[in-house]
């Protein structure tokens, strides 16, 4: 009997390994489809044409905010987001001011840790979601035969000549449409849980010792004291020749 249940449960083991390789092989694959249609489609170099059109003001101001909003240095270490070390990292404020204060304060710091756990949260839903898995295989699968299909140029459909920008164009909308069917369930799963993680961690983290973070400048050059040693060294010998 033993050795029964043992059996059962190396198969079970066995079963669910093998449903997480199939999910990611899934995903890879739905993500290279993506990937090739996206390089073969030319929507790269159209996206990089309309944004050299832009107005040199315009391209300044969004290379700006893309630098401020996912610079690198904005993501906390765990010993900041979880305030490891800290005497009281989390504690209910009682003041209605204060609370607002410091929700500010953690939605402006901690911005993208919370992106940070949206994000492994979708991905951690969708593995346990074979439905989307399955949808998001089978549409990489068909990406890839549609760009195989077109890899000439064009493909004759019923004596119609299907060009291979209309392919991509027609693909992408069909995408766009079973992604969202395959994927609303686990949006918003995702933003409940996220939404409800992220919010007691804003509510109760006391980050205020590193407020002064946000103030700190860069600085940058040598500091060179020799021309000030040399104005020192004059002065002293000319008040060492008055008392002479």
């Amino acid at each position: 009997m033993a050795l029964t249940d043992d059996a059962a449960s190396t198969t079970s083991s066995g079963n669910a390994a093998g449903s997480v390789a199939g999910a990611l092989s899934a995903i890879s694959s739905a993500g290279a489809g993506l990937k090739n249609a996206w390089e073969s489609s030319g929507a790269k170099d159209a996206l990089a044409s309309a944004s050299s059109n832009l107005p040199q003001g315009t391209q300044d101001s969004l290379a700006l905010a893309k630098s401020k909003v996912f610079n690198r240095q904005n993501l906390r270490s765990p010993t900041v987001f979880f305030g490891l070390g800290e005497e009281q990292p989390f504690y209910l404020e009682k003041v209605p001011s204060l609370v607002t204060e410091r929700v500010r304060h953690n939605l402006s710091f901690f911005y993208l840790n919370y992106a940070l756990v949206a994000a492994v949260l979708f991905c951690l839903t969708l593995l346990i979601s074979p439905s989307a898995i399955i949808g998001m295989g089978l549409l990489g699968f068909a990406w890839m035969a549609v760009i195989r299909a077109t890899s000439e140029g064009s493909v004759q459909v019923k004596g119609i000549t299907v060009t291979q920008k209309q392919a991509t164009i027609g693909m992408s909308g069909v995408s766009v449409l079973l992604l969202m069917w395959l994927l609303s369930h686990i949006f918003w799963m995702t933003l409940a849980t996220s939404g409800f993680l992220c919010g007691v961690h804003c509510l109760l983290r006391d980050a205020s010792m590193h407020k002064d973070e946000e103030d700190r400048v860069a600085m940058s050059g040598d500091l060179s004291l020799d021309d000030e040693g040399t104005f020192l060294t004059s002065e002293q010998g000319s008040v060492g020749e008055g008392l002479a």
